[in-house]
């Protein structure tokens, strides 16, 4: 009987391996990845050793995964994925997306690819990601594709999730300029979804990149499109919200850019509207500066403190107290140097 050793010879089919049996973001493979490399990595999934950092129990649970696919199937998965003509990338290829590295053990075991990897080789600051609702407005969208324009324009990268709404503005506006774009989808990159926006893709796919962690057949699933996040927000220097609601996955995609450290920009909008609740919140916590136009992004308007939010809570922290209210002259000064587009 055929062992997963066997079907896994080297490190690259191990990782196209292993992302078919894994779920993407699973801290603890990961980990033992990272430590060990992907074909030590069954070996020890294959046997009955202790697996370091796990109890005999959690080992146990961690060893299931490895059972869902007869090797059969994953051989003919894998035949088929390199028949389709997909791309893949591992760390060490010369277009690996170093920046993905500041993931830890939360970085991808592959990717999956369709398009111009080259893309992923360019600097950080060179990327953007725009994302943002669904159910945008016409003004979002105005706005989101102004933005990709732009900056698409100014030869930076256009980095979005493909979706409805805001995203799918980004993408169109960055083809229609002439400029570049990447796709990074929640399911596997020969199935485009939303299917509604399968020629939009294809368009992605044949003039810049589509790129996935899960593998080829796969659908998008919540868990999925969670992991997605933390992708778009490391893949890119700065992450602009446009429209987003407060609890979204746009805002789960601000919040690991900011917990990477990267810069984390909100389009303003109005306080009456659903889809502006997230950007606004943003902006009122600090975590993001105030983005009208592409030039916010070349010279943004950095917050003033540096702060962190609290996922248990919802609360913001600051070196300094966070209740302590502000001086009438420093509630002065921040009024006046608002922009008047977060007014």
């Amino acid at each position: 009987m055929t062992t997963l050793s066997q079907v896994a010879q080297d490190e690259r089919t191990a990782r196209m391996a292993l992302s078919m049996l894994v779920e993407p973001d699973d801290a603890v493979t990961g980990r033992l990845l990272g430590e060990l490399g992907a074909l030590e990595l069954f070996r020890l999934a294959e046997g009955e050793d202790a697996v370091p950092g796990l109890s005999s129990v959690d080992a146990q649970v961690w060893r299931a995964q490895f059972q869902r696919s007869d090797t059969r199937t994953l051989e003919q998965n894998l035949v088929g994925a390199e028949r389709a003509g997909i791309g893949t990338l591992i760390p060490g290829d010369k277009e690996w997306p170093s920046a993905l590295d500041d993931l830890g053990d939360r970085r991808p075991y592959v990717l999956w690819t369709r398009g111009t990897t080259s893309f992923l080789a360019r600097q950080l600051n060179d990327l953007v990601t725009i994302t943002g609702a669904r159910a945008s407005t016409s003004y979002g969208e105005h706005v989101a594709g102004q933005l990709a324009s732009d900056l698409a324009n100014a030869e930076r990268i256009i980095v979005a999730g493909g979706e409805y709404g805001i995203e799918g503005a980004a993408h169109r506006a960055a083809l229609a300029s002439g400029g570049d774009t990447i796709a990074v989808v929640a399911n596997g990159v020969d199935r485009p979804y939303p299917v509604g926006h399968r020629e939009l893709l294809e368009r992605v796919a044949d003039l810049g990149l589509m790129v996935s962690e899960v593998p080829p057949g796969a659908v998008p699933t919540r868990h999925r499109f969670i992991a997605r996040a933390r992708l778009m927000a490391a893949l890119s220097a700065t992450t602009v919200v446009v429209e987003a609601g407060a609890r979204s996955g746009s805002m789960a995609v601000a919040r690991r850019a900011h917990e990477l450290g990267r810069t984390v920009g909100a389009v303003p909008g109005p306080v009456t509207s659903a889809t502006s609740v997230g950007p606004n919140l943003l902006l009122a916590q600090r975590l993001a500066h105030v983005v009208a136009n592409a030039g916010d992004l070349t010279h943004p308007r950095q917050p003033t403190e540096t702060k962190s939010f609290s996922h248990e809570s919802g609360q913001v922290f600051t070196a300094s107290d966070p209740q302590a209210p502000r001086s009438r002259d420093s509630a002065r000064s921040h009024q006046s140097s608002r922009s008047p587009l977060s007014r």
